[in-house]
């Protein structure tokens, strides 16, 4: 017998999210009240929570801790049309990942090309390049050059490379993508080389040549990286840029192009770093400043090609596998804000060439962020976040500023002769290296939670080693590394016999002195000193002893306020009389018998360079 399916039964009434009651608007004077509640029992007393929780750039852009849609600045457009702040495509799909090599290793550019390259930037000698492209593809992969003053020897042989690999002219001539890094200014920025007329000629003429004869190919490159690596802010390292571009647009229009054609044979490129809402509203801004400049130009629709490689500045010696996770950040907002090509230095960049396992980890972080993370399935993901709206028209704002600054000063060459740009850049980066030197900027795994017992991996020298990581080539722009002060403290205290160490006095239980001693030691750490705790301990005599058995001539206090009152003065005294050269105390206050405090804040360079003077050390 066949049993007739029952009937179904109307499922229960629920009310859907449309039919339910909207929630009462919430208004931001509301948010100011809740939030200055919860900043009082905190123990912050300010007017506003804006006040309290905002943080200005060293632009001067004001980061507030809300946003709402009162702070959109307008219609930002639609990606792939004017002004480009969205980006220079209509659709996501990824970025063009972009490996940068210093060798001629053709081994190594094989093996990046067959796990997920796509594009190669070859810093390598002219006579290299048919080695090292011997068996690659070129109409397959595009390549960019890095030749210096020697661009046009590098060019005049890939094109004959190409030609010899496609055969009659006219394909070799279709068959070729790539950018040939012509940039007299970025090499004088970079090195001190003067931008003379024959060298600004030579890219001029390579222009030429590739409008007529290689329609992919691209001439020069606006390198912004050098102000970046100098030490400057993000709309300085605008500004310089897109001064560079107008100076190259003039020169380009100034030798026959038409300004279609002189904006077509440009690429921007542009450092991005771990600060990631920066580095996306960075290229946003970028973009909208070149349209600003095509629309002032009478050129429709002319985008900006931009190139984003992660900050050199930013990468650390010292604990050099954080810079893995400071590049994935680099490489997400890079990817986020519309790059079309990213390259990823390899985390052991700063200690020498980058090995296969190192280069490996680089390309994959493209793969992983496209491939599972998907950052690139959506458009523009941070379009309409009122926080990265606001944030780019600030900052293309700051940037339009400097822009027109040189370009009354003469022009970007002008400027760099007078020392305009070197002396703007030097200004920042006094505030910077101030902010790190205060742990302000802390740096992971370098100022801030280092480990003094890492190995750090060998490798070996790269080609430009004679020049410095951290030094000035010629009359160039210094190089810096924002972690190279502690750095160069923990390379003297691993130098010495006996490493260097600081007694931390710990008065009292374990719960009153933990927080104060993790920070003295992090501190001292961070400049390569050990440091021997008393353990928890009241009795000055007892405590003293500890600090003869522990060798050293320096004591820091650490405990709470309460019970410095009662003790700090009597463990003084008695670290005196045991023979301490200087009593410091972590927190603050003033105390018989205590030399200095260091607290949260405190200039950590300036202790540790103390206390290696303490310690008899020589700097």
């Amino acid at each position: 017998m066949t049993v007739p399916p029952e009937e179904p039964r109307p499922a229960a009434a629920s009310p859907s999210p449309a039919s339910s009651p909207p929630f009462p608007s919430a208004t931001r004077e509301q948010w100011r009240e809740l939030a200055l509640g919860v900043l009082r029992k905190s123990g912050v007393e300010a007017p506003t929570p804006e006040e309290a929780l905002a943080s200005v750039t060293y632009d001067g852009v004001t980061v507030a801790p809300l946003y709402d849609l009162s702070d959109l600045p307008g219609d930002p457009g639609l990606p792939g049309l004017a002004p480009h702040t969205r980006g220079s495509r209509p659709v996501a799909g990824g970025w063009d990942v972009r490996q940068r090599h210093e060798v001629p290793d053709p081994e190594a550019v094989l093996a990046d090309l067959e796990s997920g390259v796509t594009s190669l930037w070859l810093a390598l000698e002219p006579q290299d390049l048919p080695k090292v492209l011997e068996r690659v593809h070129l109409e397959l992969i595009s390549v960019t050059l890095e030749a210096g003053g020697r661009t046009r020897e590098a060019a005049e042989a890939l094109f004959a490379l190409a030609a010899r690999r496609a055969g009659p002219a006219e394909k070799a001539s279709t068959a070729l993508t790539a950018a040939l890094g012509a940039d007299p200014l970025g090499l004088r920025a970079r090195t001190g080389a003067p931008a003379g007329p024959v060298e600004l000629a030579e890219a001029v003429e390579l222009a030429r040549r590739c409008v007529a004869e290689f329609p992919g190919v691209r001439a020069m490159v606006v390198d912004a990286t050098p102000y970046h690596d100098a030490g400057g802010s993000d709309a300085e390292e605008l500004g310089c840029s897109i001064a560079a571009g107008v100076a190259y647009l003039r020169a380009l229009t100034d030798g026959g192009l038409t300004p279609e054609q002189a904006f077509g044979q440009l690429e921007f490129r542009y450092a991005a770093t771990a600060d990631q809402f920066l580095t996306v509203a960075k290229l946003r801004a970028a973009r909208r400043l070149w349209a600003r400049v095509a629309e002032v130009c009478g050129v429709d629709g002319a985008g900006q090609a931009q190139h984003a490689v992660t900050s050199s500045a930013m990468m650390t010696a010292r604990d050099p596998w954080v810079n893995m996770l400071r590049t994935t950040l680099a490489c997400f907002a890079a990817g986020v804000g519309g790059a079309d090509a990213v390259t990823v230095q390899p985390f052991d960049t700063r200690l020498g060439l980058p090995d296969a396992f190192s280069r490996r980890i680089a390309r994959n972080t493209h793969s992983l962020l496209v491939e599972e993370a998907h950052v690139a399935r959506v458009t523009d993901p941070a379009g309409g976040s009122f926080y990265v709206e606001r944030l780019t028209e600030d900052l293309a704002g700051r940037a339009w500023e400097w822009f027109r600054e040189i370009e009354r000063a003469g022009g970007m060459a002008a400027a760099l002769d007078s020392g305009l740009v070197a002396g703007r850049l030097a200004g920042t980066r006094e505030r910077r290296m101030a902010n790190i030197a205060h742990r302000r900027d802390p740096i992971t795994g370098v100022s801030e939670f280092p480990d003094l017992n890492e190995r750090i991996p060998v490798r070996a020298p790269r080609p430009d080693t004679a020049a410095g990581e951290s030094g000035r080539t010629g009359d160039g722009l210094p190089r810096i590394a924002y972690a190279q002060d502690f750095e160069a403290l923990r390379d003297l205290a691993d130098a010495q016999e006996t490493r260097p160490s600081v007694f931390l006095a710990t008065i009292g239980p374990v719960a009153a002195h933990t927080a104060r001693a993790s920070f003295a030691a992090n501190l001292f750490q961070a400049g390569g000193i050990a440091t021997v705790l008393s353990g928890p301990e009241t009795d000055p005599e007892r405590i003293a002893a500890a600090f003869t058995a522990s060798g050293t001539p320096v004591a820091c206090l650490c405990s709470s306020d309460r019970l410095y009152g009662e003790h700090a003065e009597a463990v003084a005294a008695a670290l005196r009389a045991a023979g301490a050269r200087k009593v410091w105390l972590a927190g603050k206050g003033s105390y018989g018998g205590v030399d200095a405090t260091i607290f949260a804040g405190c200039d950590a360079l300036a202790v540790l360079r103390e206390t290696f003077d303490d310690l008899e050390v020589t700097r």
